[in-house]
C-alpha cells in the first residue's frame, strides 16, 4: 500500500465540482510518521466558503422533498463505493494521520457499515398523534400532528483521528433526513475526507446537497460557524474549541464530541491479568490520540503492586515504530502534541511520580511512558493527555476514585474492573460520565450505542440512532375541528 509522495493539490467540492482556491494558497499536509508529503488541501477564502453555504442552503427544499427511499439508495451506494475504494482510502489515512494499514482499512468497512445502518434507521422516523382531551382549551376536537423535520444546513466539522468514520457518522444521517451538508474536515485528515466524499460523488451526490470546504481555522472557522445559511453544527474536537464555537453558535441547536480524561477504576477483586489487557490497549491504541483512549488508573493499593507489575510488562511488549511498519504505539499527530505531552511527563517526574516505563523522544514519536505514585498534584493527574502516557493513581478505597472522577473537568467514560457486579453497578451509578465500561476498555463503539459526554466531554448525543434523532426537530401542526 505504498502511496506515492507529491505535492499533489486535492480539490474542495462545490456543487459537485472539484475546484481549486482562487486565492492560489494551499495547506501542505505531512505525514506523522516521516514528514513526507501526503498533499496538499486548498486554503479556501471566506467569500469561496459564504459561496458553498449559500449552495447548500439553496439546495435543501428540494433535498427535504425527495423521498425517504432515494435518500436511502444514495446512502447505500455510498457505502458500495467506499468498500470499492478501501485500499486508495485506507493508504491515505496511513499516510496521512499516521495509522497502521489494518486500522486504516478497518476505518472505511467500518463506515460503509455505519452508512447501511444509518440508511435503514432513517426509514424508520415516525412522527406523532396526539389529542387535546382533559386539557383546558383542548377537547376532542383539537388534534395535534407532530412531524421530524430537518433543521436545514448541518455544519460537519470532523477530527483529525477518525476522517472517515467520525466524518460519516455526523454526514449520513443528516442526509438521509433531508439535510443537506456544508463538510469541513479536519486540516490533517483532510485529504481522508475528500477522498470519503469523492466516493460520495460517485454514488449519485445531488448537486449542492453536500459542499466540502478546507482552510485554516484563523481565516474561516468563526466565518462558517457564524454564517447565518448553518442551521446546526455537529463537531468533534478539543474541548476549548468546542466550547468557543458553542459559545460562538448562538442561538442554533449544536451536538459537540469533545475531550476526556476517561479513569480505569480498579478493585481488590478484579482479574487482574484482564485489567491490564484492557488499559494497556485502551491506553496506549493509537498512540492514546482518542477522545475515549484510558487516560488514567485509579487503583486500590492493596492490588497496585500486582497490577503496576503487570502493567509494566505488557507496555514493554508494545511495539514503537512507524504506522507504515504496523507499530502499536506511534508518531503523534505533530511536534506540537507531542511537545505538551511531554511537558505532563516532565511535570510529574519533577513532582514525584514513580517512573516505570518510558523512553527516548524521536521528533513526534514518543515512547509508551508508565507513571506509578502519581498524586493529584500533577498535572497528568487531571489534564488530558491525548498521548501514550498512562498515570497511575493508588486509592484506598472506592470512594476517593468516585470522588477523583467527580472532580473530573470531563465526563466521557469511565471503566470499573471488578468481578463483583453489585459494586460494579453501586460506583457506576455515582460517577459522572456519560457512558461506564465493567471489565472493559473505554471505546466508542458499536456505532449504534448512544455516545455522549457530559461536563466538558460533550453536548448532545451520538450513535446511528441518536444522530438521526439530533438532525431533525418537531413540527407541530394542530388540527381544530
Amino acid at each position: 500500500m505504498k502511496l506515492r509522495q507529491d505535492n499533489k493539490i486535492y480539490p474542495f467540492l462545490l456543487n459537485n465540482e472539484w475546484k481549486e482556491s482562487e486565492s492560489g494558497k494551499t495547506i501542505k499536509i505531512l505525514s506523522p510518521d516521516d514528514e513526507s508529503i501526503v498533499g496538499s488541501v486548498p486554503s479556501m477564502t471566506q467569500e469561496e466558503v459564504d459561496t458553498a453555504a449559500r449552495a447548500s442552503k439553496q439546495a435543501q427544499l428540494e433535498w427535504a422533498d425527495t423521498p425517504i427511499d432515494e435518500r436511502v439508495a444514495l446512502l447505500h451506494r455510498w457505502a458500495d463505493e467506499l468498500e470499492k475504494m478501501e485500499d486508495e482510502i485506507g493508504a491515505i489515512i496511513q499516510h496521512e494521520v499516521g495509522k497502521d494499514v489494518s486500522s486504516a482499512k478497518g476505518e472505511v468497512t467500518r463506515t460503509a457499515e455505519l452508512i447501511r445502518y444509518t440508511a435503514e434507521q432513517g426509514l424508520r422516523v415516525k412522527g406523532e398523534y396526539m389529542t387535546g382531551d382533559g386539557f383546558p382549551g383542548g377537547g376532542k376536537n383539537k388534534k395535534a400532528l407532530v412531524q421530524k423535520v430537518p433543521h436545514g444546513v448541518v455544519l460537519a466539522i470532523s477530527p483529525f483521528n477518525y476522517p472517515v468514520n467520525l466524518s460519516a457518522a455526523k454526514i449520513a444521517p443528516a442526509l438521509v433526513t433531508g439535510n443537506t451538508v456544508l463538510f469541513k474536515p479536519a486540516t490533517q485528515g483532510a485529504i481522508s475526507g475528500i477522498k470519503m466524499i469523492e466516493a460520495l460523488v460517485k454514488a449519485g451526490l445531488p448537486q449542492g446537497v453536500l459542499n466540502l470546504v478546507t482552510g485554516r481555522g484563523s481565516v474561516i472557522g468563526d466565518f462558517i460557524v457564524t454564517h447565518p445559511s448553518i442551521d446546526m453544527i455537529s463537531f468533534t474536537g478539543g474541548t476549548e474549541t468546542g466550547k468557543h464555537i458553542a459559545k460562538e453558535a448562538s442561538m442554533i441547536p449544536i451536538v459537540l464530541e469533545l475531550g476526556g480524561k476517561d479513569p480505569a477504576i480498579v478493585l481488590e477483586d478484579a482479574n487482574l491479568d484482564k485489567a491490564a489487557n484492557e488499559i494497556v490497549s485502551g491506553a496506549f491504541s493509537y498512540s492514546g490520540q482518542r477522545c475515549t483512549a484510558i487516560k488514567r488508573v485509579l487503583v486500590m493499593e492493596d492490588v497496585a503492586d500486582d497490577l503496576v507489575r503487570k502493567l509494566k510488562e505488557k507496555v514493554e511488549g508494545l511495539t514503537v515504530g512507524f504506522a507504515a511498519d504496523g507499530a502499536n504505539v506511534v508518531p503523534m499527530i505533530d511536534d506540537k502534541s507531542a511537545n505538551y505531552v511531554e511537558t505532563l511527563i516532565d511535570d510529574a517526574k519533577d513532582k514525584g511520580a514513580t517512573v516505570v516505563t518510558t523512553g527516548e523522544r524521536k521528533k513526534n514519536l514518543l515512547y509508551p511512558t508508565l507513571l506509578d505514585n502519581v498524586t493529584e498534584k500533577m498535572r497528568v493527574a487531571w489534564e488530558e493527555q491525548f498521548g501514550p502516557v498512562l498515570p497511575v493513581i493508588r486509592i484506598n478505597n472506592e470512594f476517593e476514585a468516585i470522588d477523583l472522577e467527580r472532580r473530573n473537568k470531563y465526563g466521557l467514560q469511565a471503566s470499573i474492573f471488578t468481578n463483583n457486579m453489585e459494586d460494579a453497578f453501586r460506583i457506576a451509578d455515582k460517577l459522572e460520565t456519560g457512558t461506564v465500561q465493567l471489565n472493559g476498555k473505554t471505546s466508542r463503539g458499536p456505532d449504534h450505542f448512544p455516545f455522549l459526554g457530559v461536563k466538558n466531554s460533550g453536548q448532545g448525543v451520538q450513535g446511528i440512532g441518536r444522530s438521526i434523532d439530533s438532525m431533525l426537530r418537531d413540527k407541530v401542526v394542530v388540527i381544530n375541528l
